[in-house]
């Protein structure tokens, strides 16, 4: 009878005890069940994008401090086409945007005018690691200017890049691919080299062929709520012609939402390539997006 009730004693005083432990690992294994949901997604397709259009108007009417007038717009499109199973990573994004500027007496200009697709292939090596071969597409839809005169066209230049590589990755927005046998190509059209060098180029030359390393990274997070960055940076060092002059490639994209239909956008570029111009190139695009989710 002593023995009964000692034994009831136990089980009332351990019960709970164990049941606290049992509950608060099971607290610990749906959190971490959480945080890797983005890994657990099903095998497959998956695919997400967005339309976007920037507008941006300055305008004065009898403001005595003075100013110019100006009205810019912008479209562009952010569209990500991705297959996994549990051995192969394919990546496709695909980034375009075109936009225009016109200052109050002034003829209109482009703001902005890029295509851009990138491919990623990867089959799974050990751990995070993955054999890999990468391809990348860069051109614009329109003519450039200079001073009055046409420097490029639709599709002038090009720029491609393909090679075979290591690719580490954590998600779908965290990877770093690094192609150390990676084959660059620059073409132009021939016009453009007639009188000089033209996007690295020789004179009377219509394509340059680039042998070397290719590092591309992308990061994209949340900063806060309904706050978006995406990171994208590409670097380049070609073997064949001052290999420690490394092309440089960074775009920084962010998006504040406001609601479903309306966003604050942020896009800034800056592009580093010596055989090219003497210095980095900027480019800057803010406004108010009236986004459409593909």
């Amino acid at each position: 009878m002593k023995k009964a009730i000692l034994i009831s004693f136990l089980l009332c005083v351990c019960n709970p005890l164990f049941s606290q432990v049992y509950y608060k690992e099971l607290l610990k294994k749906t959190e971490e069940v959480l945080a890797k949901i983005d890994d657990t997604k099903p095998n497959g397709w998956t695919k997400v994008g967005s339309l976007i259009f920037l507008a941006n108007q300055v305008s004065y009417t009898n403001w005595m401090a003075g100013g110019q007038g100006s009205v810019s717009g912008n479209i562009g499109l952010n569209y990500d086409l991705n297959y996994k199973n549990d051995t192969w990573n394919w990546d496709n994004k695909l980034i375009a945007g075109y936009g225009l500027n016109k200052l109050k007496g002034q003829e209109l200009q482009k703001s902005d005018d890029r295509i851009q697709l990138s491919s990623l292939l990867g089959k799974k090596a050990s751990g995070e690691w993955f054999y890999s071969a990468f391809f990348n597409f860069k051109s614009q839809f329109d003519s450039g200017f200079e001073s009055g005169v046409k420097t490029s066209h639709f599709l002038s230049p090009v720029y491609v890049q393909f090679g075979p590589g290591m690719l580490w990755k954590k998600s779908n927005n965290l990877k770093i691919n690094i192609a150390p046998l990676s084959s660059k190509l620059i073409a132009v059209d021939s016009k453009f080299t007639a009188t000089g060098p033209s996007f690295g180029v020789e004179q009377g030359k219509s394509r340059r062929y680039e042998f070397g390393t290719a590092v591309n990274s992308y990061y994209k997070f949340v900063l806060m709520e309904n706050v978006n960055i995406e990171n994208i940076l590409n670097l380049y060092s070609n073997y064949l012609d001052r290999p420690k002059n490394v092309d440089i490639d960074y775009t920084l994209n962010v998006a504040m939402k406001v609601n479903k239909y309306l966003s604050t956008n942020l896009a800034f570029q800056t592009i580093y390539d010596d055989n090219a111009f003497a210095g980095f190139q900027t480019r800057q695009v803010l406004g108010l997006g009236v986004n459409y989710d593909l």
